[in-house]
């Protein structure tokens, strides 16, 4: 059995990126010896931000976005259309949504889509939340934005079993072929929805 020759801390903090999604040990441990490489400035102010972070944000009681006031900066933009509301699994689909600037309505963050595989429930998401705001609103179009998955599509139409009966009109986003993308490279599921929602000229 190989004996661990690094130094305690240094070990804990490469454990610590690896917990992160996406960062495997190999990443872990370069990010770690570029902190030690680096100048103390640069460890000490990652060590300051992660506190901040955790200190400083929050989720707006209404959209469960991330903020650092309540409500954040959406729900407390009147010049939003109130009637519009665009679900979404994460924040960052709000800021992904947000850079095209093609919409101008409130959104509400599910944080996560259904998985039994990975034991996430309906019950472990926002949507109780959800269907209250549905409910006492005044929205006229509700937008499912959820991911093109298996999870986010099963969400999808969990959501519209749930807002059964509510007398509001209910989309979802729109999925074709990427701009700048190829017919041949682009896989059958896509392509297939591309021609069913193609559009008269």
């Amino acid at each position: 059995m190989a004996r661990n020759i690094l130094p305690r801390t240094v070990q804990r903090l490469i454990d610590e990126f690896a917990r992160l999604p996406g960062i495997g040990p190999k990443s872990a441990s370069r990010l770690t010896f570029y902190l030690l490489r680096g100048t103390d400035n640069l460890a000490l102010d990652l060590a300051t931000a992660l506190q901040e972070l955790k200190a400083h944000t929050r989720f707006c009681s209404i959209c469960f976005n991330i903020t650092e006031a309540d409500p954040c900066v959406i729900c407390g933009d009147e010049a939003r259309d109130p009637t519009l509301l665009c679900v979404v699994e994460e924040p960052l689909d709000v800021v992904a949504i947000e850079r095209s600037r093609a919409f101008n309505g409130r959104y509400h963050v599910l944080h996560g889509a259904i998985s039994p595989v990975e034991g996430i429930g309906p019950e472990d998401l926002k949507i109780a939340e959800l269907v209250g705001r549905v409910q006492q609103g005044a929205f006229k179009e509700i937008i499912l934005a959820t991911n093109p998955t298996l999870e986010g599509e099963s969400t999808a139409l969990y959501l519209q079993r749930r807002l059964t009966g509510v007398t509001i009109k209910m989309t979802r986003l729109a999925r074709g072929l990427p701009v700048g993308g190829d017919l041949e490279y682009t896989d059958e599921i896509t392509l297939g929805r591309a021609v069913e929602g193609r559009q008269e000229l």
